[in-house]
């Protein structure tokens, strides 16, 4: 890129996992941009966490984009008529998952990653402890980052953009070791399906259930906010 610093648009929910690649892309020098996306998710104050962890790791600039993707439903998360499970699912793609979501958070990255000459992509997908979303794959990031140099400006001068993905092969624990190490403040994260208006976690949907394993398994105190 022309610009001698180092930068990164990071793709920010406020969810525990996105708040660990953050806190990793500023570790590895990355001047980072961070994007987080209001899409009609049940669980709006995970944005208010996305804003707090932004200030914390002085980034360089927080936007958040508002999507309707709750037009289109199809998800428990964007669709009110279709409750979130609150015992483990059977084996297939969840109700959670949201139709085409990281393929349309990550081309609104790659825009803004061409307007600001980033080399990088930060998305905290898992390939290891996730709840089966297809579009957390490797796979699926290979190709996107394949499609993102033949489709720009970037791409097609030389300029490649890399889709970071630091945390695909963690687990949980691990992620969660490295986030504390890193000094993520979790209890300022939301990653619960259905938290209510204060942030609080309801300890029961599938999210809230790996992140408890999560701690457990790192021998850590969970820092979430429960309801009860």
């Amino acid at each position: 890129m022309a610009d001698s610093i180092k930068k990164a648009v990071v793709l920010l929910s406020g969810g525990l996992d996105s708040a660990t690649a953050l806190a990793m892309a500023v570790d590895r020098g990355f001047e980072c941009y961070v994007l987080s996306f209001d899409y009609g998710q049940r669980s709006q104050t995970e944005l208010n966490a996305a804003r707090k962890i932004a200030t914390q790791l002085n980034v360089a600039e927080h936007r958040v984009i508002r999507l309707h993707l709750e037009d289109f439903g199809g998800s428990a998360l964007t669709d009110h008529s279709i409750d979130v499970p609150e015992t483990e699912e059977e084996d297939g793609i969840p109700v959670t998952y949201v139709p085409a979501r990281n393929t349309v958070f990550l081309s609104l990255a790659l825009g803004w990653a061409e307007v600001i000459e980033a080399e990088a992509i930060f998305i905290g997908v898992n390939a290891v402890d996730y709840s089966g979303y297809p579009d957390c794959r490797p796979e699926f990031i290979q190709a996107f980052e394949t499609m993102a140099n033949l489709a720009t400006k970037a791409g097609v001068s030389g300029d490649r953009i890399t889709i970071q993905t630091p945390l695909i092969d963690l687990t949980k624990a691990e992620i969660i070791k490295e986030g504390t190490r890193l000094g993520v403040d979790y209890s300022d994260t939301v990653s619960c399906y259905q938290a209510d208006d204060d942030g609080r976690a309801c300890r029961v949907c599938d999210s809230c259930r790996l992140r408890a394993a999560g701690f457990d398994d790192a021998g850590l105190p969970d820092a979430t906010r429960y309801i009860n």
